[in-house]
């Protein structure tokens, strides 16, 4: 197994397999703008590598898989710190991970809140450990996902249980992901890579050719979301500038409770 060298996060090749662990265990693998970079550096590398026919995506340590975007460093600059471009390219990493034409296998090794939920989401398949547990946060500390994170999680679960995740902001169990329709598969917490990189090694066996055909086709049915996420993104740009959003991100790291209401102009 090679490796190659990061700061935020781990990129290792397992035969056709690459493997992309968030390494940010002591912030709950949330990202940052830096986080993002590397990310879409290890998707482009696993794209543009012949030899990887399959992507896992999973999160250091057995307490999160990602818990999105890191409030504690937003509320301490306002924003999610210095990127390469200039820009914090989530949306980009979204799209990145749709549009590479190999399987993106989510290995979802603990909590997969907010951004990180988004994030396995947009997995092709995700396989869960029995300690995972998935939810939104984003209307409990000023922030939200209006495209794909919202949009496609509705394609899969439903309308109405996308809006029970979203609007409640509540967690659900591995089991009760599953019952949803949210993960694949489940299994105990030490086997999980083990099982991400079986299933991994089961698709590198097929025909790449047709794999990419197939995941665009399945894309296609949803390609029109990546406007609502271009929307979703510059509205979130304004919103988390806003003492609204700035409350959010404020009353999160300060461990109280927001209060929102103040903010409000209208209902």
């Amino acid at each position: 197994m090679t490796a190659q060298t990061y700061e935020d996060i781990r990129y290792e090749l397992d035969g056709p397999v690459a493997i992309v662990t968030i390494n940010r265990p002591e912030r709950y693998n949330a990202f940052r703008g830096r986080t993002v970079d590397e990310l879409i550096k290890a998707f482009r590398a696993a794209w543009a590598d012949r030899q990887v026919q399959a992507v896992i995506l999973t999160g250091a340590g057995d307490k999160a898989f990602c818990t999105g975007g890191d409030v504690k460093q937003r509320a301490e600059t306002g924003d999610y710190g210095p990127t390469e471009s200039g820009m914090f390219e989530i949306g980009y990493l979204h799209k990145l991970i749709r549009d590479i034409p190999k399987p993106v296998i989510a290995a979802v090794n603990g909590v997969a809140i907010g951004g990180g939920h988004v994030l396995h989401v947009l997995c092709d398949v995700s396989i869960a450990s029995e300690t995972a547990r998935f939810g939104q946060a984003g209307p409990r500390v000023g922030s939200f996902d209006a495209g794909f994170g919202s949009a496609y999680l509705a394609r899969v679960v439903g309308e109405k249980k996308a809006r029970e995740i979203w609007f409640w902001c509540r967690q659900y169990s591995a089991a009760e992901a599953e019952r949803m329709g949210l993960v694949n598969a489940v299994v105990p917490a030490e086997r999980l890579l083990d099982e991400a990189r079986a299933w991994a090694f089961e698709v590198a066996e097929k025909s790449p050719t047709a794999i990419r055909f197939l995941k665009q086709s399945f894309n296609a049915d949803t390609d029109h979301q990546a406007g609502l996420s271009n929307l979703a993104m510059s509205a979130l740009d304004l919103f988390t500038a806003s003492p609204e959003g700035l409350e959010g991100a404020a009353a999160f790291a300060e461990k109280r409770k927001p209060d929102f209401a103040r903010h409000v102009r209208w209902h």
